[in-house]
């Protein structure tokens, strides 16, 4: 889990650091939704990290575009972490599609998933 964790900075207590962290990263923290339940289970069905992205593919920078269903947004990629499947959500998808945004946070809400906030580097989110 440490090896796959290399590619992503977690900040779970990030508040706690003094706001100078901000300066070492300045951009917005990415939401990861864990397919964990906050009960310790795994989350079926399986491929629901893809089902979820797929849903918000049409939501992306520029709008949408002839083919970009067939292709993830970048605001709501699926990936995993340390084995576990995830769907990271840019804070961009905030400002541009706040309904989206909420779909989002409602779906791991509902369905009592776990979520942190951190700091992805791009190139890990492409795995």
């Amino acid at each position: 889990m440490i090896a796959a964790l290399q590619h992503v900075v977690i900040l779970r207590a990030c508040w706690r650091v003094s706001s100078t962290f901000t300066q070492w990263f300045p951009t917005p923290k990415e939401v990861f939704i864990q397919g964990i339940t906050h009960e310790g289970k795994t989350f079926r069905p399986s491929d629901w990290a893809e089902r979820l992205a797929g849903v918000m593919s049409q939501f992306r920078p520029g709008g949408v575009r002839p083919g970009s269903h067939l292709s993830y947004s970048p605001w709501c990629i699926p990936t995993s972490v340390g084995g576990v499947k995830c769907v990271v959500v840019h804070p961009d998808l905030r400002s541009a599609e706040p309904l989206a945004w909420e779909f989002c946070m409602n779906f791991a809400k509902d369905n009592e998933l776990q979520m942190f906030e951190a700091w992805a580097k791009p190139d890990a989110l492409t795995e």
